[in-house]
């Protein structure tokens, strides 16, 4: 018996800048454990006087995980936070009852030619957390967990796994965990693991019962315990998910909620521009008219 339930290749997505890889959501799977929207962001290679520019937009009822493998981004928010990202590290940016960011390429970078690659996650945030207070949080690369077995070097993210935390404070029981492999290597994680999962291959290939699966390719355990794989030589993967919430999530452009009338609040209060502000930055992404993920 196949211990995966389903099988999401990539697909691509605009999101104005550029084309992305969009993982989540999927029509046959919403969501992971509570991750509710994956992009793998790039590789864009950018030429001098090329920029990421995603102006000051809202967001409610999530948190979103950023990672980068190459270039930087430029971190900004209503909660006064300016941070530059860099590979390695993770900007969680917790939104709860309202917060509004932008990312743009660095200055240092925007003559230059560059290469922008990593992953844009929204974590969606349990009922009775949707209204809290907004928070970011940035965790340096060195800070977070790392090791070594059979051959595979493990870094924990995001969230916890049996004995082991990642720093960045997550609302729900969940976990993001990336792994390379030099060589040849057999990964047996699914004692650790719990809830949903999912497995994405960035790089190389992964076998499991005897299948090959590739890059751009997200695999959905049907149990995350039975997540158990080789991975070839020069592979990378990231396991991700959690527990799942007992109500389905909605969402409307950057907005994610429990309940459909508050995604309505949400929209008349950003055509209003009652959100709170970026200090120094009036701008603002327009409103869409229509919009569904």
């Amino acid at each position: 018996m196949s211990k995966i339930d389903l099988i999401i290749e990539e697909r691509a997505a605009d999101i104005g800048n550029f084309l992305v890889g969009r993982l989540l959501p999927f029509r046959q799977k919403r969501m992971v454990g509570p991750f509710i929207f994956i992009d793998h962001m790039g590789p864009a290679h950018l030429k001098a006087g090329e920029a990421l520019d995603v102006g000051p937009h809202p967001h409610i009822g999530l948190s979103t995980l950023t990672y980068l493998f190459d270039g930087a981004i430029l971190h900004r928010d209503s909660v006064d936070t300016t941070i530059e990202i860099t590979p390695g590290a993770v900007n969680w940016m917790t939104a709860g009852k309202g917060i509004v960011h932008s990312e743009r390429t660095p200055g240092h970078l925007q003559q230059k030619a560059h290469t922008l690659h990593g992953f844009q996650i929204w974590v969606a945030l349990p009922k009775e957390k949707e209204f809290m207070e907004p928070s970011f949080q940035h965790i340096a690369a060195q800070d977070l967990p790392t090791w070594e077995k059979n051959g595979a070097t493990f870094k924990l993210i995001a969230g916890a796994i049996e004995g082991m935390e990642s720093p960045v404070d997550v609302q729900s029981p969940m976990y993001f965990i990336e792994i390379k492999a030099s060589k040849e290597a057999v990964v047996s994680i699914g004692n650790q693991l719990f809830g949903e999962a999912g497995l994405y291959i960035l790089d190389g290939a992964v076998v499991i019962d005897g299948q090959s699966f590739h890059p751009k390719q997200l695999l959905v355990a049907k149990n995350p315990q039975l997540c158990d794989f080789t991975m070839a030589a020069g592979s990378t993967v990231y396991i991700f998910g959690g527990t799942a919430f007992p109500e389905p999530r909605f969402i409307d452009w950057n907005f994610v909620a429990s309940e459909k009338e508050t995604l309505a609040t949400a929209r008349a209060n950003w055509k209003a521009q009652t959100f709170p502000k970026i200090p120094g930055d009036n701008s603002f992404v327009p409103l869409p008219e229509a919009f569904k993920k």
